[in-house]
C-alpha cells in the first residue's frame, strides 16, 4: 500500500498542470455561477484517486483518463445536487402548470450529456470510453489509441461516429 501511495505521489507532480488545464476546461463548459475552482476540482479528484488502486494505472495517459473520469463524476454529482436543491430538495413537491412558469432555461447541461453518455455506453461501451478519453480526458488521438490499445485510425473513425451520435441525442434531449 505504501508503494501505491508513493507511485501516485511521484506521478501527480508530473501531470498536475495537465490536470489543472483539464479541470479548467471542464469548468468553462459549466453554466455561469460555478463556484468550484480548477485547483479544488483537481484536489477532490486526487482524494478519490487515493481510494483507488494506483497499481492498475498502465501509463500516464491511462492515469489522466481515470482522473478525467473522476472529475467528470464530481461535476455530475454537483450538478445533480444543484438540481435537487433547485427542485426543493427534501421539501414536499408541488406541481405547477407549465403555462405559469416563465422563461425556462434552454441549454444542454452536464446532466444531459451524462445521460447521453450512459445511453451510448449501453449501445457501445468502447465508444463511450473513447468519448470519455477524448472529450473529458483531453487525450489526443494517439494517446487515446494507446490507452485503448487500438489504432489511431480506429480512434478517428469511432470518434466521428460517437460525436455525431451524441450531437443527435443532445439535440433531441427534452431540455436541449
Amino acid at each position: 500500500m505504501a508503494d501505491d501511495r508513493q507511485s501516485l505521489d511521484s506521478l501527480l507532480p508530473v501531470v498536475y498542470q495537465e490536470l489543472r488545464k483539464l479541470a479548467a476546461a471542464y469548468l468553462r463548459r459549466e453554466r455561469p455561477g460555478q463556484t468550484l475552482q480548477p485547483t479544488a476540482l483537481v484536489h477532490e479528484a486526487y482524494l478519490r484517486l487515493m481510494k483507488d488502486k494506483p497499481n492498475r494505472w498502465q501509463n500516464r495517459a491511462h492515469f489522466c483518463a481515470i482522473a478525467a473520469h473522476s472529475m467528470r463524476q464530481i461535476l455530475i454529482e454537483r450538478a445533480r445536487a444543484r438540481g435537487a436543491l433547485k427542485r426543493g430538495g427534501a421539501r414536499p413537491r408541488i406541481t405547477l402548470d407549465e403555462g405559469l412558469v416563465g422563461g425556462s432555461e434552454v441549454s444542454t447541461d452536464l446532466l444531459a450529456l451524462d445521460e447521453a453518455m450512459e445511453r451510448l455506453a449501453a449501445l457501445d461501451a468502447g465508444q463511450a470510453r473513447l468519448v470519455e478519453l477524448r472529450f473529458f480526458g483531453g487525450l489526443t488521438v494517439e494517446e487515446t489509441a494507446e490507452a485503448m490499445n487500438i489504432s489511431p485510425a480506429t480512434v478517428k473513425r469511432h470518434w466521428t461516429v460517437a460525436r455525431a451520435w451524441l450531437a443527435r441525442e443532445l439535440e433531441s434531449a427534452p431540455n436541449a
